[in-house]
């Protein structure tokens, strides 16, 4: 008989870190065996299972956090199918009387831990569940009336206004391992990583996947970018954003640590910093509440009168815009960036969705399912929430006649051109004048640059002035149908 106590099962999710991890350390402060389980569970997230580029992210941040626990002497057990029908498995295989995890809140994940909570505590398997991904949870988060809130300003207002994010937890000092292992697949098994041809080749010379890979991104963000957030976050030629979004995503940072991090640093890189900054960590918060209430929110428009908008079917456009074809160049800079790092400024995927919906007139919803297999940062509540603000359908919503003009917003945020230039370089040698309008340019000026409109570069897909009176009057439409 063994005389060692029965281990826990810490189900690990969007959460592969070490540090101000609740449920982890809720598990080592029980001083039984733990045993740390990732489940690649596909068929509960359906469509919103992870896309290629997260795929990618997801295959090193794995990879990281079982180094890491290596270094406690434990390991990471790897499986892939249902959770419950694993974590069931996993119980059988280790006589484990607990499972602890942390939430996650689209509404697939809150349906099935619901469930599964429910017929672990049934067969008197302790169940316990914590918050490590939100500043504060959905629920929690109301007006004077009891709704939610349905305008960011006062939200985030409300938020800060309650917050006590208290300090992160430090690492455990040390993990008990169970005397016996149960079987784990291979990482390699679950095949996350692209194949032949290898689109993400030039993803590893940008992202550091992993708990340290998040920290040291904090850590440069806090001595360069951050000291220039608040003018300098709109500019995709300026080192000014943080790069955090996958680390946050994947949960190998936490947004308490980032809060902590950033109140610590406040002297050193001033308060309006500091503060946009967080109210761009309070975005993210919002996102999830409006996830949270709508649980369609992914699929529907928030204000149903957008359902009756003249959406087009453009697939030549469509493969235009994701290829970074459509002759504007601060749209197609932005959607080849995407393609090369699975990752764009916010301030062009602003840009590029606007493109999209209001140029082209393409439903949001593809795009949105361009960025979620692109983006190394898909996140299902980020991800709906942009593009259905772009799109006018959405809480606290830019307006539908809010129409980006690439033109301007290239030659406004990109001033010395250098964005474009680095992901266009078939337009580098074009005088700043013309770089965001080359079919302005007088045939020696092309010549001299190289270029040959239609050939090397395209011509613009769809003329802006055309485009922006289509998009207006479809946007009529619904007002007179109201």
């Amino acid at each position: 008989m063994s005389s060692s106590p029965p281990p826990i099962i810490l189900w690990f999710r969007q959460d592969l870190r070490l540090k101000d991890n609740p449920a982890l350390a809720a598990a080592t402060e029980r001083g039984q065996p733990v045993i740390p389980v990732y489940i690649l569970d596909d068929e509960s997230a359906g469509e919103w299972s992870p896309g290629g580029a997260s795929r990618w992210w997801l295959h090193h941040s794995l990879e990281s956090l079982a180094t890491d626990l290596r270094k406690f002497g434990s390991r990471l057990i790897l499986r892939e199918g249902l959770a419950a029908e694993e974590i069931d498995q996993l119980i059988q295989d280790t006589g484990a009387t607990a499972v602890y995890w942390n939430r996650c809140y689209e509404p697939f994940s809150l349906e099935r831990d619901k469930a599964l909570k429910a017929s672990l505590k049934a067969r008197d398997i302790e169940a316990a569940s914590f918050n490590a991904n939100l500043l504060a949870e959905p629920w929690t988060v109301k007006n004077k009336s009891g709704d939610p809130f349905r305008v960011f300003s006062a939200f985030w207002r409300s938020v800060r206004t309650n917050l006590d994010p208290g300090h992160p937890l430090p690492a455990p000092d040390d993990l008990e391992a169970p005397e016996h292992w149960p079987v784990s697949t291979s990482l390699d098994d679950l095949q996350l990583l692209p194949g032949n041809p290898n689109w993400a080749e030039g993803f590893e010379n940008v992202w550091s996947p992993g708990e340290q890979g998040a920290y040291d991104r904090l850590i440069g963000f806090l001595d360069c970018g951050a000291k220039h957030y608040d003018k300098g976050r709109d500019r995709p030629d300026k080192p000014y954003t943080s790069g955090l979004s996958p680390h946050l995503h994947h949960g190998e940072i936490s947004p308490r640590q980032l809060f902590a991090a950033i109140d610590t640093a406040r002297e050193e890189i001033g308060d309006k910093n500091a503060e946009k900054f967080l109210s761009e960590i309070g975005w993210r918060e919002f996102s999830y509440s409006l996830l949270f209430y709508f649980p369609n929110f992914a699929e529907k428009n928030y204000q149903e009168k957008f359902d009756r908008f003249p959406w087009r079917r453009d697939t030549d456009g469509l493969r235009a815009w994701q290829r970074g074809r459509t002759g504007y160049p601060i749209v197609d800079a932005g959607m080849r960036e995407l393609w090369t790092t699975g990752w764009m400024h916010n301030r062009v995927r602003m840009i590029t969705a606007s493109f999209l919906i209001k140029h082209l007139m393409i439903d949001w919803r593809e795009g949105e399912k361009w960025f979620w297999d692109t983006l190394v940062d898909a996140d299902l509540a980020n991800n709906s929430a942009g593009w259905q603000w772009v799109a006018g359908s959405g809480a606290d919503a830019s307006p539908y006649f809010r129409i980006f003009n690439p033109i301007t917003q290239g030659e406004k945020f990109d001033p010395e051109g250098d964005y474009v230039r680095k992901w266009v370089p078939e337009l580098a040698s074009l005088p700043d004048k013309f770089l965001n309008r080359p079919w302005e340019a007088d045939t020696a000026t092309l010549a001299k640059a190289g270029i040959r409109l239609g050939e090397t570069y395209p011509k613009p897909i769809v003329d802006h002035k055309t485009a922006r009176e289509r998009a207006l009057t479809a946007f009529q439409s619904l007002k007179e149908a109201a």
